[in-house]
């Protein structure tokens, strides 16, 4: 497979924002859109995709950083702000050569940890975290009440 992995431009906007779209369908595509923009001006918010022989794309990660991530000892750290990989290129190292583009990024920067996180019940983001040497350190339920 000669699928190419990179940083995300302008061009890729369409395709990027059918992928955000897969992955947190409760957003408004505007909504997404405008993010896109942020994240594309910003040099310490990384997006690396991975470009098809075709030229379309077929995964995304969105990387960042924070000043404290469960579990990590040192500060900041790198951080997988969202991840996603086409349904047919899934189980094929796509998610894993996007994950490395991150961690490559974040040592560049001089951080020593990356952290992440998903959903309880997203068993394929779970596995796929811990196939590649992440470690689960936390578990966290949220609340929230109307006043």
């Amino acid at each position: 497979m000669n699928n190419t992995i990179r940083r995300a431009t302008t061009d890729d906007q369409p395709e990027w924002l059918r992928m955000r779209h897969d992955l947190w369908p409760e957003v408004e595509p505007d909504d997404l859109l405008h993010e896109m923009e942020r994240l594309l001006g910003d040099p310490l918010t990384p997006v690396f995709v991975l470009e098809r022989p075709d030229g379309k794309l077929g995964g995304f990660l969105e990387a960042g950083t924070r000043k404290y991530a469960e579990g990590c000892e040192t500060s900041p750290v790198g951080y997988i702000e969202g991840w996603f990989v086409d349904e047919d290129l899934r189980t094929q190292g796509v998610g894993r050569a996007l994950v490395q583009a991150a961690e490559d990024w974040a040592r560049e920067q001089g951080l020593q940890e990356m952290a992440s996180d998903t959903w309880l019940d997203n068993d394929v983001s779970i596995k796929a975290h811990l196939t590649m040497g992440y470690e689960e350190v936390e578990r966290l339920i949220h609340f929230e009440k109307w006043l």
